[in-house]
């Protein structure tokens, strides 16, 4: 009875010690950093996390903050649990981007078609199908895939708001606030477009009035969808989203737009419906 006592004892010193203990693992017998609870070292190895589908994934009850897992359908890649919401570590994609001012943007609009968790975001070509839409979704400008390459993809502003996050890791869509930020620095609202034009008429419809491109956000005239559901203004107009709903109507979104015979910055509310383009800004 007595040897049996010491066992037990031994083993709870033990355990006691190993769930205070720092973990190193490698092959030369170096200690953990100290900053790290577990520290893995090697030159020829890697190191794996757990390795399930989506849908296992989504499945796992009451998932922690910070927990790490491996997907290995659908949009593969490494997700982590923040904010009660599986986002993807990395999309496989680089956005360049420029600075204005003290702001980064990206170089061009928005081209996913992914939630930053991986999700779907619905592709949709149906006229009332669109027009009766109150969650995300995305379309090319007049349903012709060709314009995507120059324009980007449209969205909705059910897309912009979705807790799933549409601006990749690193990234999102501007508040109103922000748009105004880049219009002050360049100038005012009179004069900001010009300087966010791409120069010429080959996408803007000439005369493209005052467009000098200073700024480097190389705006483009990638038109509308209705929330109709019809299409209009490519060449004339481009329409971005920001993130700040209209205060004045629940139905209501903050947008900018440029024009072709314009100069100007024009801020407006319009249906959430609409599909508009997005370009994204550095957190």
């Amino acid at each position: 009875m007595k040897n049996i006592k010491l066992f037990l004892l031994a083993i709870a010193i033990t355990a006691s010690c190993s769930l205070t203990a720092q973990v190193a693992i490698n092959t030369d017998g170096t200690s953990a950093d100290g900053s790290a609870m577990l520290d893995v070292q090697s030159t020829n190895k890697g190191f794996l996390p757990p390795r399930m589908m989506a849908a296992e994934r989504t499945a796992i009850s009451s998932p922690a903050e910070g927990l790490l897992v491996y997907q290995t359908d659908g949009s593969k890649g490494y997700y982590y649990f923040i904010s009660g919401v599986w986002t993807s570590l990395t999309d496989g994609k680089t956005y360049p981007s420029l600075t204005i001012g003290t702001q980064q943007w990206m170089d061009k609009n928005l081209d996913v078609t992914t939630y930053r968790n991986g999700d779907p975001i619905p592709y949709v070509t149906d006229l009332t199908e669109w027009a009766g839409l109150t969650t995300g979704a995305w379309c090319y400008y007049n349903n012709d895939p060709s314009n995507n390459g120059t324009y980007g993809k449209l969205y909705n502003w059910y897309a912009v708001n979705d807790p799933r996050g549409l601006a990749p890791v690193g990234w999102h869509v501007p508040t109103n606030a922000e748009w105004t930020t880049l219009t002050t620095y360049l100038g005012g609202t009179i004069v900001a477009g010009g300087k966010m034009k791409v120069t010429g008429t080959t996408t803007w419809l000439s005369p493209n009035t005052d467009a000098t491109n200073t700024s480097g956000f190389s705006g483009l005239p990638g038109g509308l969808r209705y929330c109709e559901g019809g299409f209009n203004n490519v060449g004339e107009r481009g329409y971005w989203w920001s993130s700040t709903e209209g205060e004045t109507s629940p139905d209501l979104a903050w947008s900018r737009y440029l024009r072709y015979n314009f100069s100007n910055v024009y801020a407006q509310r319009l249906e959430k419906q609409d599909g508009f383009s997005v370009r994204c800004l550095r957190d």
